[in-house]
């Protein structure tokens, strides 16, 4: 099985071409990569890629700019094997990352979603471990050992609606699952919850492999980061909430419906950036961080 490896690009080249490294230092050649470049204004990019000479890895760039989910569909429509990697352009691959997905694919060769063990570094490339990153690895995350953890339909709904443990530019998906969910249009800052929300409610299954196989880069100037200060990230998150727990309602999952209905860790995620938000954030960013935190 060859692992199809997808970059939309948009962000510092560097960061690419870091990333481009860490897939062609793979211990396991069997992969393909393609980068899709969204119109990002930088000659150099296009450059770098008619210079790499590796028959394994191709370089496109849009007519013009889509956006984050549009490239994303581009990523899934260009795969071209059974499984395929979304991977952010300021990520890291480890070395073992390949072998370990295809070991777990191998060992739950049912799964849809692949999410290997993962480390946070800052944007110098350290390893670091914010508090986020703590409660998604010490709390929110299945606890089994060195085990893989198969998680399945209302289960696995549950688990992500608690909180959203999973490091999306690090998972693994099974194509024909992404071709049939597809993204959904108008949640760009949560569009990674809903889908794999989506792929819980239509019974599919997510295997968590704890082995360390990638590096998750965060830091101050992310999407994630800049839209808690506004206001966005709480609102979307507030509108799916209310969405998934309708879903839930109509398939009869009584425990996602009470915990979405809860939301206590996005509630508790709220709180902890509130003193950012009053510090260095507008007045809708206020107003959407106490309504997420107070509203039922």
């Amino acid at each position: 099985m060859t692992l199809d490896i997808a970059i939309p690009f948009w962000g510092e080249p560097s960061l690419l071409y870091d990333a481009v490294r860490s897939v062609r230092e793979q211990e396991d050649p069997d992969w393909r990569l393609v980068v899709i470049d969204d119109c990002y204004p930088d000659a150099s990019v296009a450059a770098f890629f008619a210079e790499l000479h590796d028959p394994r890895v191709t370089y496109v760039r849009n007519q013009v700019n889509v956006g984050i989910t549009e490239n994303f569909r581009e990523a899934v429509r260009r795969a071209e094997g059974e499984y395929v990697t979304i991977l952010g352009c300021d990520d890291l691959l480890l070395p073992d990352y390949v072998s370990i997905v295809r070991r777990t694919i191998a060992a739950v060769p049912g799964a849809d979603v692949i999410q290997p063990g993962v480390q946070v570094i800052d944007k110098h490339g350290r390893i670091v471990r914010p508090l986020v990153d703590r409660v998604k690895q010490g709390l929110l995350a299945p606890r089994g050992g060195s085990g893989i953890a198969v998680l399945t339909g209302e289960r696995m709904a549950t688990s992500l609606i608690r909180g959203d443990w999973l490091y999306f530019p690090s998972l693994t998906f099974r194509t024909e699952t992404m071709r049939r969910i597809d993204f959904r249009d108008g949640l760009p800052i949560i569009q990674d919850l809903a889908l794999l929300m989506d792929i819980a409610f239509d019974g599919g299954t997510l295997a968590f492999n704890p082995i360390r196989a990638f590096s998750y880069r965060r830091h101050a100037g992310s999407a994630s980061q800049t839209t808690l200060l506004d206001g966005r990230r709480f609102r979307d998150e507030r509108r799916y909430y209310a969405l998934a727990r309708q879903l839930a309602e109509q398939r009869g999952w009584g425990r996602t419906v009470f915990t979405a209905r809860v939301r206590l860790m996005s509630r508790l995620h709220a709180v902890t950036e509130l003193p950012g938000v009053l510090r260095h954030g507008t007045a809708a960013g206020l107003r959407s961080t106490l309504a997420h935190i107070f509203a039922l």
